[in-house]
């Protein structure tokens, strides 16, 4: 069962995508977890925990860029897993990548890009960071 955690950060949202996006209901979830986030200036789709993506939930994502665009939100893709990555090449999204993520979230909150830090790097890497 997919699953859908939001963080709000200062004007960014972001959404942890968790599970298997390949059926409707899934893309139904997350499109109201993207399009609920009016106030915010920045969307990043964590998909670290994402494991499968359908043909539905590509469709969705394009939706929800457009969506964005049309709001002035910047919509980004964050860190996706290797298989959700392959669906990703034919389809022509921003992918945010650590340091971007990282000079995002340190206007908004340091301890939130800390953690940030913490979770996608092995401990002996962090000495470069700190």
């Amino acid at each position: 069962m997919p699953s859908i955690h939001i963080d709000n950060v200062g004007e960014m949202a972001i959404i942890e995508c968790a599970g298997r996006f390949v059926r409707s209901d899934a893309a139904f979830k997350l499109r109201e977890a993207v399009t609920s986030q009016t106030d915010s200036r920045v969307v990043v789709l964590d998909l670290t925990e994402m494991q499968a993506i359908g043909g539905g939930g590509l469709g969705m994502l394009l939706l929800l860029q457009r969506w964005a665009q049309e709001h002035d939100i910047r919509f980004k893709l964050f860190n996706p897993s290797r298989p959700v990555l392959d669906k990703l090449k034919h389809v022509d999204f921003e992918l945010a990548t650590l340091q971007q993520m990282m000079s995002l979230l340190s206007c908004v909150d340091s301890r939130y890009a800390c953690a940030l830090i913490e979770s996608q790097l092995p401990l002996h890497q962090l000495s470069r960071y700190a």
